[in-house]
């Protein structure tokens, strides 16, 4: 795995400051809360070659691909936003082509596409560090003037290249971010402002050849409402797979959701989509989720019984009962690691981003989506809700056991597709649609946990078994089912409650007006 660096910075504008006192044209930072000294380093030259694809589809996620030269860190740097004012930069040695796992960590962006040099970026750079009185290094300020020139993609009647001075002051690592807004304060007194760019690299595509203005948002009718949420989940997905690549806590989780969400919009809007394109993208998303969800789903599966075994009193725990779970968990996580980036570098998976990218350039709306979301996505909502009512009905009238199990588990999956299409509809119809989101997630949250008990239960009994086979006393392990059954009874008079205050509300004229 390529070195990580978390980048905290703030970018600046720099005007012409004739009455400056300190090094490189900037203020007395001295006078800034925190900072006790500055000391200047002078210049590095720095010489950076910026790739993209040929349609720039990096730069479209806000991710920047570099080789640069000079400084202390030359090499290969992939820059992934984080938040405003902060990117995590993996970084890899410097050769003449882009390193594999570079080109891995982009791919589901570029989707095969050859990575070409764009920009290139020569800088001078005037370093100086801020220190606090103990010697702490508090931060880099640095003044960089910047030479860019576009290397492809120029745009007839733009210039080629371009010049301008800005001010970084990166955070140092573990210092407070106050000093940040100790050193802007003093910045703006001064007369700078904050860069309206968000990185070089943006500033020199825009300065060289303008990007035409997004017109991707929602605008009137109801396929416009639903491409947004379609937008927005594609983006969740390809956002989310460099994240699992680089095992970022909770990110296979958020990739999975984000699979979930559009397999609920392609069945919940099949008056506005044509299914006959979505069904088959659909079918593969149930793969992706599926492939991906062994890992997680074990994982939190062990945490449950974990904390279950936790709060047994230690007169009750007999035999090795930690080591028995232990051994039932490496046993199913084995080789899953392995398994996950197996499937991400799949022609299988790509074939599904390509699926995914292709359902944005070219829609397959149907008659439905010219028509106003007011006519169109309360109809979407209200159907779904009245599955939900009939399987929600059907599982409460059957005693409890197996069958009722499985009723209830069928009633999540319909409660779960209900609130993703109230969140589809909500930016068009506005606080209806929330709550009635808010109700139908009540109901799901419910049949969840209700479902996660059984799935715990049917573990127990497996793993009760297997410590019986080894000699060892299962006493435990059925103390434990009979909790979890408890658990599963309470969860169901639960929802008879939740599913009373939902079934009352007089949806239909609250969604349509």
């Amino acid at each position: 795995m390529a070195d990580t660096k978390r980048e905290i910075e703030r970018k600046y504008e720099l005007p012409e400051l004739p009455d400056a006192e300190g090094p490189a044209g900037l203020p007395d930072l001295t006078r800034a809360r925190g900072v006790a000294s500055v000391l200047a380093e002078g210049v590095v030259e720095l010489d950076a070659v910026y790739y993209d694809t040929a349609d720039q589809r990096l730069a479209a996620g806000r991710l920047t691909l570099r080789r640069r030269e000079g400084g202390d860190d030359a090499g290969w740097h992939l820059k992934f936003p984080v938040a405003t004012g902060i990117r995590d930069e993996l970084r890899a040695p410097l050769g003449d082509t882009v390193p594999d796992e570079l080109v891995a960590l982009a791919s589901a962006r570029t989707l095969g596409a050859p990575l070409v040099p764009v920009v290139r970026l020569r800088t001078a750079r005037d370093v100086s560090q801020l220190y606090a009185a103990d010697g702490e290094r508090l931060a880099e300020v640095s003044v960089d003037t910047v030479r860019a020139e576009r290397l492809a993609g120029a745009v007839a009647g733009h210039p080629a290249t371009a010049a301008w001075t800005e001010v970084e002051v990166e955070l140092a690592e573990g210092a407070d971010p106050a000093v940040l807004d100790a050193v802007e304060k003093k910045l703006r007194k001064a007369g700078l402002r904050p860069a309206v760019a968000p990185s070089k690299l943006s500033r020199a595509l825009q300065e060289t050849a303008p990007a035409a203005r997004d017109a991707t948002g929602p605008s009137g009718t109801a396929g416009d409402h639903v491409l947004a949420y379609l937008r927005a989940q594609i983006e969740a997905i390809v956002t989310q797979d460099p994240a699992v690549r680089r095992d970022l806590p909770d990110s296979v989780h958020q990739l999975r959701v984000a699979t979930r969400r559009l397999r609920s919009a392609f069945r919940s809007y099949r008056k506005v989509l044509d299914r006959s394109v979505t069904d088959p993208i659909g079918t593969e998303l149930r793969w992706l989720a599926g492939e991906l969800g062994v890992d997680r789903d074990n994982e939190v599966l062990t945490q449950r019984l974990s904390a279950h075994i936790d709060d047994v009193p230690r007169t009750l725990l007999l035999g090795p009962v930690e080591s028995r779970l232990r051994i039932w968990s490496v046993a199913r996580r084995s080789g899953s690691r392995e398994r996950t980036l197996a499937v991400l570098d799949s022609e299988r998976y790509r074939a599904l981003l390509t699926a995914l990218d292709a359902l944005l350039t070219e829609p397959p709306l149907r008659k439905g989506a010219e028509r106003t979301p007011g006519t169109v996505l309360p109809r979407a909502l209200l159907k779904g809700y009245a599955r939900l009512a009939r399987r929600t009905e059907h599982a409460l009238s059957l005693a409890p056991g197996k069958e009722r199990d499985v009723a209830l588990h069928s009633a999540r999956k319909a409660a779960k597709r209900a609130r993703y299409a109230a969140e589809a509809a909500t930016p068009a119809l506005g606080k209806p649609a929330d709550r009635f989101r808010k109700r139908v997630k009540d109901v799901q949250s419910t049949l969840g946990d209700h479902q996660d008990s059984v799935v715990a239960r049917e573990t127990l009994r497996e793993i009760g078994i297997a410590a019986h086979a080894a000699g060892e006393t299962a006493f435990t392990w059925g103390l434990l089912y009979g909790e979890e059954e408890a658990r599963s009874a309470a969860l169901e008079r639960e929802l008879t409650v939740v599913w009373a205050e939902s079934s009352r509300r007089k949806w239909r004229s609250a969604l349509t007006g």
